[in-house]
């Protein structure tokens, strides 16, 4: 069964970018929110297609927020990463979708199972999205958002961002406790 709506979307596949999903943090001063950056292969027709046709319902439902006219000048949500990202070698032959929300969202593994543990899911890693789409209106802005509803991590990846994961790191260095065992 579907848990699919008219501004809803389940994404396919997409590696997360910018994964502030365990504390809120503020933007440019503004509204403390969880928000992370979805990386969307352009090869995935399905999910693009969904987000697409979401965005649409998103406008006809904002319509009374628009003045009953959709504007010729709107923010739109789904973004290319070869232009507005060309230099990040991650965003190369795909979009993108920057996604927030005020409630911490759902993390779960492959299995359905909640991560607790922050270091398990991290920007860089692939996986599922669950987000929604609506109209917003505010200081002369007009367009359509994307809400982060839920997120599943299905494959780790390599961290982006720089940093490096410290079982990465120290990989030569761990011991075996059956080593000990033996001695």
């Amino acid at each position: 069964m579907s848990n699919q709506t008219d501004t809803k979307v389940v994404t396919g596949k997409v590696r997360f970018s910018y994964a502030n999903v365990w504390e809120p943090k503020s933007i440019n001063g503004g509204e403390e929110k969880y928000s992370v950056s979805l990386i969307i292969p352009k090869s995935d027709k399905k999910t693009i297609k969904d987000i697409e046709k979401a965005v649409e319902a998103a406008k006809k439902a904002g319509m009374p927020k628009f003045g009953g006219k959709i504007p010729s000048n709107m923010k739109m949500p789904l973004r290319d990463g070869d232009i507005d990202r060309e230099e990040d070698e991650n965003y190369a032959d795909s979009y993108f979708i920057n996604a927030n929300c005020k409630t911490k969202p759902g993390i779960v593994d492959k299995k359905g199972q909640p991560i607790i543990d922050s270091t398990e899911f991290y920007s860089g890693c692939y996986g599922h999205a669950s987000i929604t789409f609506y109209a917003f209106n505010s200081n002369g802005n007009k367009g359509i958002a994307c809400g982060l509803n839920n997120l599943m991590k299905v494959e780790d990846g390599e961290p982006l961002g720089g940093r490096s994961r410290a079982e990465d790191d120290f990989v030569d260095l761990i011991e075996d406790d059956d080593d000990d065992f033996l001695d």
